[in-house]
């Protein structure tokens, strides 16, 4: 694929965010749960330690924000730019779009070259794992890595999206052996990651088999790629992306489905968290962080002021939520599903 197919399909995404605003599917599945309200919670609001470690960094809240994009042009770069400012300035973990550009197009580079704006943010560089079967190597998947200066690299999962997109590459045939070879020889963690539609049991399972112990869930509920991809189609008749943009695993079972492998890996929840309160349901169900995208995306384009902005709300509301369920602390509040009030004949 040539760098300026890959370029226009990066600005593409973003500006169908524009057009579309049915493309935040907004399910709002957390709001099924229920949490048990405190009105003695034996600690005062300044007391609350929200800190966490993840992938060996001190983080100031559970808080990851999520892929975007990447690419050879100024917005992007400013998209990114400001993301990875935003991160360092509040400590929170900053993840990258995919990087598979930087290898067609040289001055696609710049957009993931963070570091100077971000010396001690926790970042996490990003390829498709889909790429293995197309030629891609263990040592492009190094050097995404040195490029960034990543604390660890995404190997994401999108065979929906990849089904839909025009030019979709949809061999996604004994990536489980090619995912083994990465695990084993890549200088940091690997964590695998859906894009929206949820990891399974045997997709955790042939993680854990190659060799991997960080998954990103990225369940349904808010941005559809499958919608973005619809309106890329140039058969306006084909409505394939419509048809499956709800298709998945809403995060929130996601969770529930990873609960028996929490004593052999660590999850980040994703997709469709849109509040703290969203976040502090994802850690009691077993999230070590929760990653947020599309609520930055505007802001981005804005300013690093405005992303902090937006984080400094999600550490707000987080915190309030660990206030009034009395939770002194992360560690005391991950896992702890005494809190979720089960009436009779309800399940979460």
């Amino acid at each position: 694929m040539s760098s300026d197919t890959t370029n226009d399909r990066k600005l593409e995404h973003i500006r169908a965010f524009d057009i579309d605003p049915a493309i935040e599917r907004d399910a709002r599945h957390f709001d099924r749960i229920r949490l048990t309200h405190r009105a003695l919670p034996n600690l005062a609001f300044d007391q609350v330690d929200t800190g966490c470690t993840f992938l060996g960094k001190r983080l100031s809240f559970p808080l990851l924000i999520s892929s975007m994009t990447g690419g050879d042009h100024e917005l992007i770069r400013t998209i990114n730019r400001n993301l990875a400012e935003a991160a360092q300035r509040t400590g929170v973990a900053m993840a990258v779009g995919s990087q598979r550009v930087m290898f067609t197009d040289e001055a696609a580079r710049a957009s993931f070259d963070l570091r100077e704006y971000a010396p001690d943010a926790l970042l996490i560089g990003n390829v498709g794992a889909v790429q293995l079967n197309y030629g891609f190597s263990l040592e492009q998947c190094q050097a995404a890595v040195d490029l960034l200066g990543g604390d660890g690299l995404y190997l994401h999962l999108n065979p929906l999206q990849e089904a839909v997109q025009p030019e979709g590459d949809t061999d996604f045939s004994n990536l489980e052996n090619l995912i083994t070879e990465v695990a084993g020889s890549l200088s940091v963690p690997l964590l695998l990651k859906e894009v929206g539609s949820g990891l399974s049991a045997p997709d955790i399972e042939a993680g854990l088999r190659a060799g991997v112990s960080f998954f990103d869930l990225a369940g349904t509920g808010g941005t559809s790629w499958s919608r973005i991809e619809h309106h890329r189609r140039g058969d306006k008749g084909e409505d394939l992306g419509l048809v499956f943009q709800d298709w998945g695993i809403p995060t929130p079972l996601a969770l529930q489905i990873a609960k028996p492998y929490r004593s052999q890996a660590s999850f980040v929840a994703s997709g469709g968290i849109r509040d703290g309160i969203d976040m502090a349901k994802s850690v009691i169900m077993g999230a070590s962080l929760c990653g947020v995208a599309a609520p930055f995306l505007a802001p981005a384009m804005d300013s690093a002021d405005a992303v902090v902005a937006v984080i400094e709300r999600f550490r707000r509301e987080f915190t309030t939520a660990m206030f009034l369920l009395g939770m002194p602390d992360v560690a005391t509040l991950f896992g702890n599903e005494s809190l979720i009030l089960k009436a009779s004949g309800e399940h979460i």
